[in-house]
């Protein structure tokens, strides 16, 4: 299967434009789009009153479809309308309704209500008897269905603007867009049913392959599973990556050893724990198939990373000095990086001397503060996340994974993926630690940077599902294990 592309509100346009070009009438999209609705509502409520709420445009149009079908099922259904039908297509879907209609005006009584009110294209605040609607529909959304996507978010950043609805469910079609998958629009979407109505191929196996142009996707197993590095019966410890670690100081060493166990776990054949003289008995109690080598000076670090495949920096590493020289060091060598935390702090007075360094193969793993600390305004800036992260991997030259609920991964070409799989569980500290390792040790394995973020971002998202309340950082590379499984057997 190809990976499963994110459109913008004018590629689905586009898309929609092309169908009825090559012969697919307007009408026909538009019962499809509605049908689909109505057969997710009835596989997920009992038949019930409902009240459909229909605006002008073509999203009303689908609602019209929507009320007709469930009417059909036997569903008691009642339509309330925003205003007159103001598209050709959603007038012929009006005339087709013959059951109870009425304005949208006054008080909307407990029901189940399908939100057909505005799609992904509206950009201006709600007002007046639609703002009073939607927010009604707030206050209950365990008993909302969104066609598309909530009424009063826009498609294309998922911050809305004035009055939204929440929904339980939202049905959308051919694709998701940058709403259903970026906080707050993603909350406020629900479950998210995306509906094959005929518009051409989802994509190819690469951003942007197939019949669409997006380089922007969903991050899951069909967008790298196929270039994983899974061993062969021949392979050998060698063969599998060597990874190093770099400790901080003595009271703070757990989280590069959470880093290590994690790129152990996620298959690097040879991780090792490079660490400061005071912190070697520290490691030295924990550790037991990660290696320990000790260094002194960034020169001695250099030296001893010079034949490796990747190297993790960061994780309590100290916003200090050291850090600063041991990133320069580690640059020199040819492995690729991965910095996290500390190492990406340390650079925050001159993020430039970082990015002079840094390469495709590289990969920064900031949550948005650290971000904002290397790429200052980047993020409040920009429309949505989606761009900032594109923004950033543009100018640091390295892969730029941005941390959160609805976390990204972005390469300096333009590719760009959305974790659409995060897991509360992993607000607990450490975490980001584990994500850096589980990076690094598939990079150590010859995966690309970019696909080996997306896969140990899902990889890690799907580890802490696996274990659910309770979670804690140590647990996580132990979980690792049975996803792995999961992707073996699936490959």
């Amino acid at each position: 299967m190809p990976a499963r592309p994110i459109l913008t509100v004018a590629e689905i346009t586009e898309a929609d434009r092309a169908a009825i070009a090559a012969g697919t009438p307007g009408s026909v999209l538009m019962e499809r789009a509605g049908t689909a609705v109505a057969d997710a509502v009835c596989a997920r409520f009992r038949p019930q009153p409902t009240v459909v709420l229909c605006g002008p445009g073509n999203n009303g149009g689908d609602g019209y479809v929507v009320a007709r079908v469930l009417k059909a099922r036997g569903w008691p259904v009642e339509v309330r309308a925003l205003a007159e039908p103001a598209t050709e297509d959603a007038r012929d879907a009006a005339a087709q309704w013959d059951g109870p209609m009425a304005p949208l005006a006054g008080t909307l009584e407990p029901a189940l209500f399908v939100d057909a009110l505005f799609g992904a294209g509206l950009t201006r605040p709600l007002d007046g008897v639609a703002a009073a609607a939607v927010q009604r529909l707030a206050e209950r959304p365990e008993k909302v269905v969104a066609v598309d996507i909530p009424s009063g978010l826009p498609g294309d950043t998922g911050r809305p603007v004035g009055p939204a609805a929440c929904a339980r469910l939202t049905v959308t079609f051919h694709a998701r867009k940058p709403a259903h998958v970026l906080e707050p629009g993603k909350g406020l979407c629900g479950e998210v049913v995306v509906a094959d109505i005929g518009l051409g191929e989802m994509g190819g196996g690469e951003p942007g392959g197939g019949g669409t142009t997006s380089r922007l996707v969903e991050n899951g197993p069909e967008l790298w599973l196929d270039r994983f590095p899974w061993p062969t019966a021949a392979s050998h410890k060698h063969d599998r990556g060597r990874m190093i670690v770099v400790s901080g100081e003595a009271w703070s060493t757990g989280a590069a050893r959470l880093a290590a166990r994690a790129g152990l776990r996620i298959g690097a054949g040879l991780v090792t724990v490079h660490s400061p003289p005071d912190a070697l008995a520290p490691n030295v109690a924990h550790l037991e198939a990660v290696m320990l080598r000790p260094f002194e000076t960034d020169q001695e670090l250099e030296q001893a990373a010079a034949q490796v495949d990747a190297a993790v920096i960061g994780p309590a590493a100290g916003v200090s000095e050291n850090t600063l020289l041991n990133v320069l060091a580690l640059a020199r060598t040819g492995a690729a990086l991965v910095l996290d935390a500390d190492a990406i702090t340390v650079f925050r007075d001159d993020p430039e001397e970082l990015f002079s360094v840094l390469d495709r193969d590289d990969v920064l793993t900031p949550h948005p503060g650290e971000f904002e600390r290397l790429f200052p305004g980047l993020l409040s800036g920009a429309p949505e996340r989606i761009s900032a992260a594109r923004r950033a991997a543009e100018k640091a030259g390295a892969v730029v994974l941005l941390k959160g609920a609805d976390t990204v991964v972005a390469a300096p070409d333009g590719r760009a993926a959305v974790n659409v799989n995060g897991s509360p569980w992993l607000a607990t500290a450490g975490s980001g630690d584990v994500l850096a390792g589980f990076i690094g040790g598939l990079v150590a394995q010859g995966m690309e940077s970019f696909e080996a973020a997306c896969a140990a971002a899902w990889i890690h998202a799907e580890a802490a599902e696996l274990h659910g309340p309770g979670l804690i950082s140590e647990d996580l590379p132990g979980l690792a294990p049975a996803v792995l499984r999961r992707l073996y057997e699936d490959r």
